[in-house]
């Protein structure tokens, strides 16, 4: 398995767990006691759960966790999995002498073989079982095991993609972000611009996704795409901080991945806050965008940049 072990931070009170099955998989970011939380969701083709509530004008202001999952809308199956995981630890939105989690997801495309093989209930059991705070791996694991990016000429002349992590900051306040990369097109170097993943030629080597767009010269475009988040803080935001977050998190998308947000992808980010940290709400967005840029650089490198 191709994974790293970045050296990320996480927001007292919230854990990362994977799990999958060398083919698909699923990625359970568990806030048990609850977080601020927004969404932003861009691209023709998202698949997602519970993204309403997170809107401004929604009366809900903490969820409980979000999960990024494989295998295309059947596996928002996984969400299930973690809420029953959640509910029997008693955390959850209390309602009388019930309660229920609010688990939010996106789910990316990744059903590239003869069978519908996705997460389901037991996958996402097994994810929120796993979750935990420290020393949690990335690449090929979890959300990105099927992940592959550059598929303007099919899969056989993409590369793998991954899920990668980065932090940008201090103990004090940082903003990290957690990306699975299973992109239309190529990923690129945001600071030289060079391709490091993506659509291969006949050569071996890149062939540049956009350019090929431009020209016009191409084949197929498949929908097996989509490039999905989080983005986790220790910074005290309201709900609507939560989603601007989100949504400037997509600038370190449209950085590092060439093109996006197409008619192909249904990139999504979801942004957490659980802390309370003090800080100017630009040096936020600023530490966003480079967390996200990073970790889509980390997901499709499988190490740490």
């Amino acid at each position: 398995m191709n994974t790293y072990v970045p050296k990320i931070l996480l927001p007292q009170g919230v854990a990362v767990g994977h799990a999958d099955n060398s083919v698909t998989g699923c990625t359970a970011i568990v806030c048990e006691k609850g977080a601020v939380a927004g969404v932003d969701v861009r691209g023709g083709a998202p698949g997602t759960r519970e993204t309403d509530l997170l809107h401004t004008d929604k009366a809900m202001q903490k969820i409980h966790a979000v999960v990024l999952s494989g295998g295309s809308a059947y596996g928002l199956e996984a969400a299930c999995g973690v809420m029953h995981a959640l509910r029997e630890k008693g955390a959850g939105f209390a309602m009388g002498e019930k309660v229920v989690p609010i688990v939010c997801s996106a789910v990316l495309y990744d059903l590239n073989g003869p069978d519908y093989n996705y997460p389901d209930i037991a996958m996402g059991r097994a994810a929120e079982k796993n979750a935990s705070a420290e020393n949690v791996p990335f690449g090929k694991i979890g959300a990105g095991t099927g992940a592959t990016v550059g598929k303007i000429r099919g899969l056989e002349y993409a590369s793998d993609g991954g899920i990668g992590a980065a932090t940008v900051g201090t103990p004090d306040l940082f903003v990290t972000a957690i990306v699975a990369v299973n992109a239309l097109g190529d990923v690129v170097d945001h600071r030289t611009g060079k391709i490091i993943a993506g659509a291969h030629d006949n050569a071996g080597g890149f062939l540049d996704t956009v350019g090929c767009v431009l020209s016009g010269n191409f084949a197929r475009l498949l929908y097996g795409n989509t490039t999905i988040g989080c983005i986790l803080t220790n910074a005290k935001l309201d709900k609507v901080q939560a989603n601007k977050l989100a949504a400037i998190g997509h600038n370190g998308l449209a950085q590092s991945i060439k093109p996006v947000h197409t008619d192909h992808d249904g990139d999504t980010l979801f942004a957490l806050s659980a802390g309370e940290a003090q800080c100017e709400f630009t040096m936020l967005e600023v530490m966003a965008v480079e967390a996200v840029s990073q970790a889509v650089t980390g997901a499709v490198l499988h190490k740490e940049v």
